[in-house]
């Protein structure tokens, strides 16, 4: 290959970011991936997406390519909430954004043996992406908000059943990756089981602000939990018994769904993941006329 030619770096078509800070002083490098097709009645259907820097671009590929073909889906907007550095992971600040406060002796002793970064941010976070991010989104793009989805992996996940039980209402689906159930002794268990208790006295539609099905009879969530079958088998056990409580709990209105990929590690596993939740959550289209060039598959 001649070095000599001038080089470029490599784009996703359709896909921008920038840096944005938040009303606390926190900066996030934004990513967005737009359909290149008319939006449909009532909007695009969108994906939040946490740890971006990581997955952006599996993501944003996944969805452009799930909406060709004959068996294609529908196209929706994906938003990526990264970090400023070129590296996946932006470790105190993902520790610090997804989680709440944990004293250091809640936690298990690291493998590196250095102290846990600073936690507690979760609740200012999803202030900004409920309060910041979320409206300029809207305001800049034709988006349905009745079929929004946040994704989140290991911590992201935590984050992602932390804020399906504080807030059920900002999203419609909640994709959790291998969650780190076993964060600050299993404080999402109880929290869960709470959870549990009050919808099923008061009725999912008490967490006011749901969107109504098809038929507007009665609110929809989806939850969407996956794990790798090498990860370690407390990440399984925890993911599964997750599943298990809220399904027997069979409380109308909330769809749970659990995978174990097989030979998927707690990082490989990402990728089966999100195309298992794009299927999940984006809607196939039928009996539409294809439109496609000759070179397209």
């Amino acid at each position: 290959m001649d070095y000599t030619l001038e080089k470029q770096p490599f784009r996703i078509p359709g896909a921008e970011q920038w840096t944005m800070t938040s009303c606390g002083g926190r900066d996030y490098r934004i990513m967005l991936w737009k359909p290149e097709v008319e939006a449909p009645e009532g909007g695009f259907p969108v994906i939040y997406l946490l740890d971006a820097n990581a997955c952006f671009g599996a993501m944003a590929e996944a969805v452009r390519m799930h909406a060709r073909g004959p068996h294609r889906l529908e196209a929706s907007i994906v938003v990526g909430i990264g970090y400023e550095t070129d590296r996946p992971f932006d470790t105190d600040a993902r520790f610090y954004d997804f989680t709440i406060h944990a004293d250091q002796e809640e936690l298990p002793q690291r493998p590196i043996d250095v102290p846990w970064p600073k936690t507690g941010g979760a609740e200012q976070f999803l202030a900004f992406i409920e309060e910041e991010l979320k409206p300029l989104i809207e305001r800049a793009l034709p988006i349905n908000r009745t079929r929004q989805t946040l994704f989140g992996h290991s911590l992201g996940g935590w984050f992602v059943l932390y804020t399906l039980f504080a807030r059920p209402r900002a999203f419609q689906h909640y994709a959790a990756g291998s969650p780190s159930i076993w964060w600050k002794n299993r404080y999402i268990v109880p929290v869960a089981e709470q959870s549990v208790r009050r919808w099923r006295e008061a009725g999912l539609a008490a967490d006011a602000g749901f969107a109504a099905d098809s038929a507007g009879e009665k609110p929809l969530i989806g939850l969407y939990l996956g794990v790798g079958s090498l990860e370690k088998p407390h990440m399984i056990e925890d993911a599964k018994a997750m599943f298990e409580r809220l399904s027997a709990a069979c409380i109308p209105g909330i769809h749970v769904s659990y995978t174990c990929f097989t030979e998927e590690s707690h990082l490989s596993v990402l990728f089966p993941f999100i195309v298992r939740v794009i299927r999940s959550t984006l809607k196939p289209c039928v009996g539409e006329a294809l439109s496609l060039s000759p070179q397209s598959p």
